[in-house]
């Protein structure tokens, strides 16, 4: 087999300063056919999570870590020939301390979308603490997922997601009734409690995101209104309470279906980042807005992507004052992985390609982290026909 994605390369970008940034290939030893992957940079570690699996054959949940610019031997999480894989809802990991909490999606009836989300708790070392638990306890044959997730400072979890409970039933105009978004914690022994309805309606199938300021957890999604309003929209933990959901800016996209295309958000203390894609007057873009009150109000939107965009965007704090966005856009020569630097003061830089990308679905969502320092960014690539992932890091002063 062909080892092009297992090769070490370097290539020399040109960075909107003076110095040029250095892409690194991380090579990814683990086979092929692995792909939605997750990276999460937390408490020292940089954490990789990924399905790998072959269409109407088991499907396996692994995760690794890097230790010494490597990714490491990964351990097995769970495997199962009746799972739910797809390239836009993929398995979601977060670390606390030496615990890491992971999801994916198990079919629980012969409908297409009707699966539940499972949780798996264990310790970093592959110690198990409680496994393949319910996250939705609903019992209903309908679609949960879209899972996004985050360490609690008592040493569990929150968790938000996608939940289909409601779909089953029809209104008084004989129409479905639509999507919710439910939130819950997960204590560090694997209990779960504190679940909420937050939004009664919501978007079908756009990725959720969710981030803790020195206030509590914030979550972002793409709502949906009764006159097909697809927006990003924001709701807060303050003492305990979940805020009634804002807009974080009225694109007013008005969309009869779902994009798959979901928000990001990044926070650094009461600072905090959102980056979305949006179509509103029929013209693509990536949109990002600061809040510099913890998610209570938020600046006007900078623009990151003009009508080339495709978006699945990642961001993420550089230091204090700065974010690094990260979106998928499309040219005549292709489609590019780009990023831009964005100040808080509204500065913004010029783009710089991180990589070529393929432009279908089985790119999935390119992931982007920083470590050490460094930036990490994953994605899918084909290899001989065949899904890889594919992981590179970069140096952030020439940035």
């Amino acid at each position: 087999m062909k080892k092009i994605a297992l090769v070490c390369s370097l290539i020399l970008l040109m960075s909107c300063g003076n110095k040029e940034t250095v892409i690194q290939e991380i090579p990814f030893e683990f086979g092929v056919n692995t792909a939605e992957p997750n990276l999460v940079a937390r408490d020292g570690m940089l954490t990789l999570s990924w399905v790998t699996s072959v269409r109407g054959k088991e499907a396996t949940l692994q995760f690794s870590q890097l230790k010494e610019g490597k990714w490491i031997t990964p351990k097995k999480v769970a495997s199962g020939d009746d799972w739910f894989v797809n390239w836009a809802d993929f398995p979601a990991n977060a670390v606390n301390g030496n615990l890491i909490l992971t999801s994916y999606l198990k079919k629980s009836a012969t409908g297409t979308y009707t699966y539940d989300v499972v949780l798996n708790l264990q310790k970093l070392s592959g110690e198990i603490i409680k496994e393949n638990f319910l996250l939705n306890t609903d019992g209903i044959h309908a679609e949960h997922g879209f899972v996004s997730m985050i360490p609690n400072i008592d040493g569990g979890f929150f968790v938000a997601w996608l939940d289909g409970r409601n779909t089953l039933e029809k209104d008084a105009e004989g129409h479905h009734n639509p999507m919710t978004i439910r939130v819950a914690e997960v204590s560090k022994e694997g209990a779960i409690s504190n679940e909420k309805e937050l939004d009664s309606r919501v978007c079908d199938c756009c990725q959720t995101a969710i981030a803790m300021t020195e206030n509590g957890p914030v979550i972002v999604y793409r709502d949906r209104s009764k006159k097909e309003i697809r927006d990003i929209y924001i709701t807060r933990r303050i003492d305990g309470i979940w805020t009634v959901p804002t807009p974080v800016f009225d694109d007013g996209w008005k969309i009869p279906g779902c994009p798959v295309n979901g928000p990001k958000i990044v926070s650094n203390k009461k600072n905090i980042a959102v980056a979305w894609f949006t179509a509103a007057n029929d013209t693509p873009k990536v949109n990002l807005s600061f809040s510099l009150n913890g998610g209570a109000h938020f600046e006007t939107p900078i623009q990151i992507s003009n009508a080339a965009a495709i978006g699945r965007v990642d961001v993420l704090f550089l230091n204090p004052k700065e974010v690094l966005v990260s979106y998928m856009e499309k040219d005549e020569k292709g489609t590019f992985l780009k990023s831009k630097k964005v100040a808080l003061d509204g500065t913004i830089s010029d783009a710089f390609v991180i990589s070529e990308i393929g432009g279908s679905r089985s790119t999935g969502v390119p992931q982007l982290e920083i470590f050490k320092n460094e930036v990490y960014a994953v994605w899918t690539v084909s290899v001989d026909k065949k899904n890889q992932l594919k992981s590179v890091k970069f140096n952030i002063e020439g940035l």
